[in-house]
Order: structure tokens, then sequence, then C-alpha cells
């Protein structure tokens, strides 16, 4: 959200309160309080009529300071909060001096220094050196005449600084000039929109930014300001963690140390998926026919989903499978099973009208309400549907109860689809303030299925394919990139969200190969084979046309049981990724500049990726078969044709549908 016109004058109807300078300091329990004058205080006298703002410096580890600036302290705050860790290590203590000129706070390699000067200057160093800093105008109490207050910090970007993250954004993956609101929206996967927003980015420079807040965090990265990050949110108060490295992965350590780390997803999930897809018409025999059409072209299948119409029409959710075309569920559930094959059925937490549980959750309060206390409502989607509340947790055990037949049944595992689309005009159980609510709902919602999956299969063994998340989502995996296009164009964005989100600590990410929207071409299709099998987890689906291989073209089954058979010679490696994500935060797919932080070349890259620490791979993003990427130095291998290279240099090559640029580092256990 802007605040100014230009850079000289405040936008009509915003009055600022800007910092001006620290008034006083103190040492507190937890670490370093500082008062902050709005106005400059040369008399005794200019303290009257003048607001201040209350800046606290704490840390919950090594490394990581929190600031949190308010103005009014006595706003009621009726969550919800993100679920935050205790990261402090053993024997670990901040500490705090007070100067005449400054008052510091060091917690590790990372502290703050606050200017006692007639400015108001912050800022964070680390080992000698300034990583960003809070100026004149940057910390403010902002009063919008229409909209109410804000609470807004910036912090500078210096030369050469790009910031990267806020989530799955399939926009540009370097996010200097860009406006970004945190907030879930189903706005597919080619506008600002996202259906995974995380108040978190990351530079360049060695440091990363966690706003505490989940409810609309509104960005501008470089673009209200050019050298500035300003992060704002509604209300009288902000927090917000500086995270330090130096390093991109001892950030992403740092960072979900603090919200949280993936659990390890089992390890048949790493095969290839295969679904109905969305809306075409299919039955037993239909299901049967893809699984047997896959194993007579001996390519191996691991999972089989079922989308939407498993479910009558008008009764999404019910949770029961439409007897007409499915007669026999649980008996073929069982020969499915029977084949070896993982079976995943789509539910969402939206419960329409004509289905039986509407009357019952309604009965038992089970339903987001409109304030006037009847159950809120909507036509979009699904008729009249309503919205479980997760915040009432007899809802939550209810929900969960209606999946746990499911599992009894057979089913291994939930796509669970949609919970962005939340309103905001409605009451919670828990009394939780609907505007935060919006973006943490399906926090609470992937929460509920996965832990049942955990409960019902064990650790392990529990496995999601989700579509929203806010920060802390990552803990639930894995997630998958939305609702793409059939074109070139959308699997580069597709890759672009997939970097993007993997320096917001989310370890497992998959997409819907050949593009979701619309019939792919077979020379899409085939690129994006390679492409979907070449990442941590892989899956065929879209909207209304089935995505087996041979109804492409012949040669489509052939690209797919080539690279099936390359994801299963690399699982072994792909496993250790897999633990790194669960012990360290770091994403098994890797944007370059996460691997390679010190080769300038690799800052901006996001048309190739690193799978894991030793694979690099360059999608084919042209219908004639030329890519160019970049090869970091040092000895490659080519994991298909067994060629070596020499890297430090930019490479151009025509690659024919059996073969892409995917290069093993010299000396990677693969």
């Amino acid at each position: 959200m802007k605040f100014t016109n230009g850079y000289w004058l405040v936008k009509d109807g915003v009055t600022p309160n800007f910092a001006c300078q620290a008034y006083e300091a103190e040492e507190t329990a937890d670490g370093l309080t500082v008062y902050a004058t709005v106005k400059p205080t040369a008399t005794r006298g200019d303290i009257l009529n003048s607001g201040l703002l209350t800046v606290r410096y704490s840390s919950p580890a090594k490394n990581v300071i929190r600031v949190r600036v308010s103005h009014f302290e006595g706003v009621k705050d009726d969550g919800p909060s993100f679920e935050l860790n205790d990261a402090t290590e053993p024997g670990y203590r901040a500490k705090v001096s007070i100067g005449e000129t400054e008052a510091s706070f060091a917690a590790g390699d990372l502290s703050v220094a606050v200017s006692r000067g007639k400015e108001w200057r912050v800022e964070f160093r680390a080992n000698g050196k300034t990583l960003t800093r809070n100026e004149s105008k940057s910390t403010g109490y902002m009063l919008d005449a229409n909209e109410g207050p804000f609470m807004k910090d910036e912090l500078t970007l210096g030369v050469g600084a790009y910031a990267y993250g806020l989530g799955e954004r399939f926009g540009a993956f370097v996010k200097n000039g860009q406006s970004v609101d945190i907030w879930n929206a189903d706005g597919g996967t080619a506008s600002e929109q996202a259906y995974k927003n995380i108040p978190f980015y990351m530079t360049n420079r060695g440091y990363g930014v966690f706003v505490n807040d989940p409810g609309k965090v509104s960005f501008e990265v470089a673009s209200e300001k050019v050298s500035r990050v300003q992060f704002s949110v509604p209300g009288e108060s902000i927090e917000y963690f500086v995270i330090y490295g130096p390093t991109p992965k001892e950030i992403l350590e740092r960072y979900t140390a603090l919200t949280g780390r993936p659990a390890l997803p089992p390890e048949w999930s790493y095969g290839l998926w295969l679904t109905t897809s969305f809306t075409t018409s299919y039955d037993e025999k239909t299901v049967m026919s893809f699984i047997d059409g896959m194993a007579q072209r001996k390519i191996p299948l691991s999972v089989f989903h079922f989308d939407c119409f498993w479910m009558r029409g008008f009764n999404w959710c019910d949770f029961e499978w439409d007897k007409e075309t499915f007669p026999d569920p649980k008996g073929m559930i069982a020969r499915i099973k029977a084949k070896g094959v993982k079976i995943c059925v789509w539910i969402n937490p939206y419960i329409a009208q004509r289905s039986p549980l509407f009357a019952e959750g309604k009965a038992n309060g089970y339903l987001l309400r409109k304030p006037d206390g009847g159950v809120w409502q909507t036509d979009l989607w699904q008729a009249g549907m309503g919205i479980v509340d997760f915040t009432n947790p007899n809802a939550a055990a209810w929900y969960a109860g209606k999946l746990e037949a499911l599992l009894d049944m057979g089913v291994d595992c939930f796509k669970t689809d949609f919970g962005e689309r939340i309103p905001t005009e409605v009451a919670y159980h828990d009394g939780s303030d609907p505007a935060k609510a919006h973006n943490f709902y399906t926090y609470l919602y992937n929460k509920t299925v996965f832990e049942l999956l955990e409960r019902k299969r064990g650790k392990g063994e529990a496995c999601l394919f989700a579509r929203s998340a806010t920060v802390g989502g990552q803990k639930f995996p894995l997630h998958w990139g939305g609702d793409c296009e059939s074109t070139f164009e959308s699997l580069a964005e597709t890759l672009r969200g997939g970097l993007s989100l993997g320096l917001c600590g989310f370890g497992f990410w998959s997409h819907d190969i050949g593009g979701f929207e619309g019939t792919p071409r077979a020379d899409l299709f085939k690129r994006w084979i390679a492409f979907g099998l070449l990442c941590s987890h892989s899956r065929f689906h879209g909207s209304n046309s089935y995505r087996v291989p041979w109804n492409v073209d012949e040669e489509s089954v052939e690209v797919t049981r080539t690279f099936v058979e390359l994801k299963k010679r690399i699982t072994p490696y792909l496993l250790r990724c897999a633990k790194e994500a669960h012990e360290k935060g770091v994403p098994v797919l890797r944007a370059m500049f996460l691997e390679f932080p010190d080769d300038l070349a690799c800052e901006t890259l996001d048309r190739q990726y690193m799978l894991g620490p030793d694979i690099l791979v360059a999608p084919v993003m042209t219908p004639e078969g030329m890519v160019t990427y970049y090869l970091p130095s040092g000895e490659w291998t080519h994991l298909i044709d067994g060629r070596k290279i020499s890297g430090g240099r930019w490479v151009a090559e025509v690659y024919d549908f059996m073969s892409l640029p995917v290069w093993a580092r010299q000396g990677a256990n693969i």
C-alpha cells in the first residue's frame, strides 16, 4: 500500500506520524525498548499533544532480531496468530548497550543500533557491515481518512540488492519494483494474485525479513521508494523479524526454525501421479483403462487421483461416492490397490446446501456464520454452500471424521483444494478477527487433514496435495501450483512460482504437467513432462481433457516412460534432499541463487533450477527445442547422454523431446 504521492508529498487523506527521533532508550527483561517521538522535542513543552511510538527489540534466537513497533497498545487482539516455535538455543543471551550516541542490541552476529541523535536512524549490522537501515520517514503510524490507521516500516535495499520470495508468485522472480499484497486468492497463475502468500522475503545481501501478521500485509518492494522495501498492516502495531544468514540456506534454516519445517512425505509420493482430470467423464472402467494402459506401456504409476466428480454435482462436499458412477467404491479401491497404486481423492472445505452435511453443520454451529447468526452462504462454486469453521474444535473433528471413513475404505491421501475464497464478513467460533483469519484459514484446514492422516497412517505416511497456504503451511506437504494454462509462457510462470515458494521454506512442490486450462499441444506436453518429472513430485492433471500420454501422441508415451525411469534412478538422491528439507528447511527444488550465492550470474535466473544440491535442470520452453542456460563453474556430467562439460559459462543447445539440460555436479552421489 502506498502512502505517498511521489517523493515529496503524502497522499490526500493520509496523516503521517513518522518516528522522528529516539527520545529515550531502556533495557528491558527481553531486550531493548526505544521510545520514538513523532515530532522534534527541543523543549519540555514539545511532548504535549504528541504521539509516541514504542519500538521493542528482542531476539528469539541467535542471528534473529524481533522488532515490534506500536502506537496504541490497548487494542484488543482477537487473533489468530501464526504458531511460532521457541528457537532459543541453550545458553544463548542477547546483549544490550546504551551509550550517549546510540543504543544497541546484539543477537549473535546480528545487531541493531539506534541513533540517539536528532534524526531517526536504525542500522542492522552483521560482522562489521550494515545490512539494511530504517531512515527518516521509514517507521510510521499512518492515519488514512478513509481506511483507518496503519502501521508501516521500511528497510533500505542497497545497490545491487534483490528481494525474493513472498510466497508462490508467478510474476518476475526478483521482486524489486513490485507491489505485493499478502492476501490469498483463487486467481490462477497468470496474475498478481496468489494461492500461497507468505509475508517473508529474502535478499541477496545476507538477510531476510518476516512480517509476523496473518492478515493483509502490503509490501512495496523498491516500488513506492526505489531504494526501500516498505511493509504495512492495518491497525496500531507491526511486528517483524530480521533474520541474518549470511548464506541464503542459513536464512531459510533460521526462518523455518521459527515457523516450522516440512514433514517427510512417504517414499511412494515421489512416483508419478495420474488423475481423472476435472470435468472429464469417467467411471471405474475409464479409471482402470488409464491404470492398465500405463502398465501395458511399462510406465510405473504410484498414485491415482479422483478429482471433484467422484462426488455428485451440487453435493460438494458430502464425501459420498456418486453411486451411479461408482456403485462399488470400496471394491474399486481394493482392485486399484491390488495393482500397487495408491489412491488420492479431491476435497475442499466448502459444504453445498444440497449436501446432507449442510444441515448437520448448520445445526451444530460448524459453519462460518454471518454477524447476525445465520450461516454465511454463496453460490460461487457450489450452490448455497457454507464454509467449515475450523476454529471450532468440534467442527474440525466432525470434518476429520467424514474423511476418516474414506481412509477406512482404503483412500491413502487427499488433495486439499481451495481454502482461499474465505469471506471477511463472518463471525468465527473462537472470535477470530475475520480479516486476519482470511489467510490463516488454510493453515487450520490443512493442519486438520494432515494430522488426521498422521493419526491414521502414521508419521512418514501422511501426504496432502494442497493448493493454498500461509506461514507454517510448509509443515503439511505437499503443495501444487494451481490452475496454470497450457502454454509455454505458463510453464515459465509456473516455475517462477515454485522457485519463489521454495525461498519461503516450502520443501516439496508440484504442478499440473501440461497445464490445467486447455489441452496442450504435443510439443508443449512433452517438454512439460520432462520438467514435471524433474521436480520433487509429479502429477498429470487437466481441466477438460484426459492427461494420459497416449491421448496426445505415441511419442508422449515414450517421453513419459523415459523420464519416469530417470526419476526412479534418482529417487534415493531425492530422498536425501527431502531429509535436508525436513531437517533444515532447504527446498528440494532450488533457485540457482540458493545454491550458488556467490555467483552473480545466478542472482536473477528463473528459467532453470537446482534439484537438490547437485542436479541442474533447464526446462525447454520453446517449440523448436532451443534452450539457453547458465552452467556455474566446475565440471558437469549430463544425466541422460553422459557428456562432460566445464561450467562457468552460458550454453545454447537444441534438444529433442527425449532430453533436456540435466547436469550433475562432479563428484555428486546420484
